[in-house]
């Protein structure tokens, strides 16, 4: 059997990514996903339009500066317009001036397209593709063609599609990738039509997918055992409208599942490491049920399974996690078993006997009964668990804590927060302002014990929900306040609940310090 060629991963998240509603990137956020990217093995970054806006135009010029050891930075472009001649497009001309030594330019395969969108000629538009692409040939670039609208266009015409394909690749196009642009064709639809142009075409296929129907990966897949050796994509699947197919996901899912040499093992993985880091410079919440890299992806909640699981985890787990550069868990909750809470202890370090372990599972369950949730609170989980046998060692000691809220006459309403605490054997008291009651407090608890724990400078709260339980009681209602919280290395939940939605927001805020405080520094003498 012949050896089957290694698969292309060809990044867009810094251009087709950034089409995602509410997803900006500064030219230095994509500096450093370009660099991040690089070292998970991607082969091309597509870094941006630069015919579109002047911030593509600074990346470009910036990255040529960047030390990439595996990748290589593509820009991206439209075929020449119609009845120029290409040395006279400034599309093309932009392209060229990035220096970037491989371009991807997109044209027409669907006639309603030709016609009614570029308004010109189905054979015009063929010239278009056959001008650009040799245009670009000839000043020694590597040069893919986006088949935009492929699929459709396919469909719709089959002969005209593989007739635009066909003028690319007799101009010298490196690899023709074909493009489900609308995201709506269908996986059998894929492996079909993929099959019939790989038949039909002596040059690379590639596939580019969007996820409007939900298989954008699918298709992708499909794609490269139908004989596609190019995968676009963007990392964790941003993209406009439902998004582009993710690369996250079909990297490993190619080398671990299909067999498909794309990226090297230690490159696979960063690929946890990557994929957050990338939600994190795009401002964006890391999607926890995220397939291989989200923090529920090999998380086991019910007993009996959590306890099997670490028995024999080959048996519950489609792949080692730490292969991607994730970690199993035990999820502790009201469905958790003796077995499960004695796990979750052992990952926090702490040894739990058979009666204590039975005590402290009767307790989360009235908890949670109350309103708890210690599925996104590791952090109060592991407090509960070290007050529980005897190892909680508190930091400091409340004494009492006053909010005020003022609304004053140019509009603003100012927040004021008066803490009164005892650390280091001393009292103290603090007062701040802030933009709500939580960031009052928080702004007050670290002028009262900042100065014997200066690790808190690196602690911050980087998200805050809050649920209201039994809406049906009106403000009377238990409110359960969840607090995510970071420092320069890792992340910890804990949680708060209360009728009063402060004192609730108030518990979660002293767990996330303390859990914080207490895995970084012990205060200074």
């Amino acid at each position: 059997m012949p050896e089957r060629p290694p698969i292309t991963i060809y990044d867009t998240t810094l251009r087709d990514g950034t089409q995602r509603e509410g997803l900006s990137l500064s030219v230095e956020d994509k500096l450093r996903i370009a660099a991040k990217l690089d070292l998970l093995g991607v082969h091309y970054i597509e870094g941006g339009f630069p015919g579109s806006n002047p911030k593509d135009i600074e990346f470009f010029e910036r990255a040529r500066d960047l030390k990439l050891e595996t990748a290589v930075i593509s820009a991206f472009g439209a075929t020449r317009r119609k009845d120029t001649a290409p040395e006279d497009d400034p599309g093309l001309a932009a392209l060229l001036e990035t220096g970037c030594s491989a371009l991807c330019i997109f044209g027409k395969t669907w006639g309603i397209h030709v016609t009614e969108t570029l308004q010109t000629t189905l054979a015009e538009n063929v010239a278009m593709v056959r001008d650009s692409v040799a245009h670009l040939k000839a000043a020694g670039r590597t040069v893919f063609f986006d088949a935009e609208h492929f699929f459709d266009g396919y469909k719709a015409d089959a002969a005209y599609a593989l007739e635009v394909c066909r003028a690319a690749a007799d101009a010298g196009a490196d690899a023709i990738v074909l493009c489900d642009t609308n995201g709506g064709t269908l996986p059998h639809e894929v492996l079909r039509i993929v099959g019939e142009m790989a038949l039909v075409l002596d040059v690379p296929l590639g596939i580019h997918t969007h996820n409007d129907t939900g298989c954008a990966v699918a298709n992708s897949l499909i794609a490269v055992e139908a004989g596609c050796t190019q995968v676009q994509g963007t990392a964790n699947g941003y993209g406009e409208r439902a998004g582009n197919a993710d690369l996250i996901t079909i990297i490993p899912s190619l080398k671990v599942k299909m067999g498909r040499d794309c990226v090297s093992d230690e490159q696979l993985r960063l690929l946890t490491e990557v994929s957050h880091f990338v939600s994190d410079i795009a401002n964006l919440a890391p999607n926890p049920h995220q397939p291989f890299v989200g923090t529920s992806a090999f998380a086991h909640k019910g007993g009996v399974h959590a306890s099997a699981a670490a028995r024999l985890p080959e048996a519950y787990e489609h792949i080692d996690p730490t292969r991607v550069g994730n970690l199993a868990r035990v999820v502790v909750s009201e469905l958790a078993g003796r077995a499960s809470l004695t796990l979750k202890a052992q990952e926090m370090g702490i040894e739990l006997a058979s009666e204590t372990a039975g005590e402290v599972l009767d307790s989360i369950k009235e908890l949670e009964y109350g309103g708890y949730s210690f599925e996104a609170a590791d952090a109060s989980l592991e407090i509960m668990l070290k007050k529980r046998i005897g190892s909680y060692e508190p930091l400091f000691r409340l004494e009492s804590f006053r909010v005020i809220a003022e609304k004053r006459e140019d509009g603003r309403v100012m927040t004021e927060a008066t803490i009164k605490v005892h650390v280091g054997g001393h009292r103290y008291i603090a007062t701040a302002e802030g933009n709500g009651p939580v960031n009052a407090l928080d702004k007050a608890l670290r002028i009262a014990i900042g100065r014997y724990y200066p690790a808190l400078d690196q602690i911050w709260l980087s998200d805050f929900k809050v649920r209201v339980l039994d809406e049906n009681k009106g403000t009377g209602a238990v409110t359960r306040v969840l607090i995510e919280s970071s420092d320069h290395e890792t992340s910890w939940g804990t949680v708060g609940v209360s009728e009063n939605i402060i004192e609730a927001s108030w518990e979660a805020l002293v767990d996330a310090v303390e859990y914080g405080l207490a895995h970084r520094a012990r205060p200074e003498e």
